[in-house]
């Protein structure tokens, strides 16, 4: 005979115990913690992987217009330096920049989020890599070009070509002109915009070739070098991936690197 009793007890102890009803944070607590979750990702990846800068002037015309927005992705360069052809950010080395040019954005939001990386910082130019540690770059070729280690530049499709342009390097006010080598630790930098450009050759002194600031050094220290620009990311309709012009991989080693100078 089955007691009754004791089935009754073992199939209520069989019965599925619910779980607790989890209980969520208020509303005003989870967007405050989604807010710090995201302000802290935003400043790790500026730290180590990303970061948005705009274009602080004409200089670097036709690719990349003043006010554009870029990207910069800073990986590139852990494990090396920059390379010839490389379109990067780099903090001013001392005056190369305007009063206007070197501000960022004034009001305190602005600030705040350039801060943290997620709004364009100033204080910072952007230009191409033209010369690498131990390089000689001359100007200029019959042809008005660039050389580098002897090996002329076809820069045709990136830079602008200004009406009366003599040559790819006119800063300097002479198309006869050169710097380098260059030395370890630093990289000669040019505008695309080689007739507006406040870049390397405004700030080589040569003999009795005086740039418009001679008195600053010509070089760029590789230590200044925030990233590798890789994308043009507004305005929209222009969005783009930069990528390395092929012209560049066909110049050679310098023949003799060495310590360089800045030709004062």
């Amino acid at each position: 005979m089955t007691d009754n009793r004791s089935a009754s007890v073992d199939e209520s102890e069989r019965q599925p115990v619910e779980p607790p009803t989890k209980r969520h944070l208020p509303l005003w607590q989870e967007t405050i913690l989604l807010l710090t979750i995201a302000v802290l990702l935003a400043i790790v990846i500026k730290a180590f992987f990303v970061q948005a800068f705009y274009i602080p002037s004409e200089s670097m015309e036709p690719g990349l217009v003043k006010n554009d927005r870029i990207l910069v992705e800073k990986t590139s360069y852990w494990f090396g330096t920059p390379q010839r052809g490389d379109v990067v950010v780099f903090k001013d080395p001392g005056g190369w920049l305007s009063e206007e040019e070197d501000a960022g954005p004034a009001n305190p939001i602005g600030k705040l989020m350039a801060k943290i990386g997620l709004y364009p910082s100033g204080g910072h130019l952007v230009k191409r890599v033209v010369g690498v540690a131990g390089d000689t770059i001359h100007c200029c070729d019959k042809k008005g070009r660039i050389l580098v280690n002897g090996h002329p530049l076809d820069e045709d499709s990136y830079i602008k070509h200004t009406p009366g342009m003599p040559c790819n390097g006119p800063m300097t006010t002479t198309c006869n002109w050169t710097a380098g080598p260059v030395p370890e630790g630093t990289v000669f930098v040019m505008g695309d915009n080689r007739d507006n450009s406040d870049d390397s050759t405004m700030h080589l002194c040569q003999g009795t070739t005086k740039a418009p600031d001679c008195t600053a050094d010509p070089f760029v220290p590789v230590d200044d070098v925030v990233g590798k620009v890789f994308v043009l990311l507004w305005p929209h309709s222009r969005f783009h991936v930069l990528h390395r012009p092929a012209d560049f991989a066909g110049v050679p080693a310098p023949a003799t690197p060495g310590p360089g100078t800045s030709g004062q």
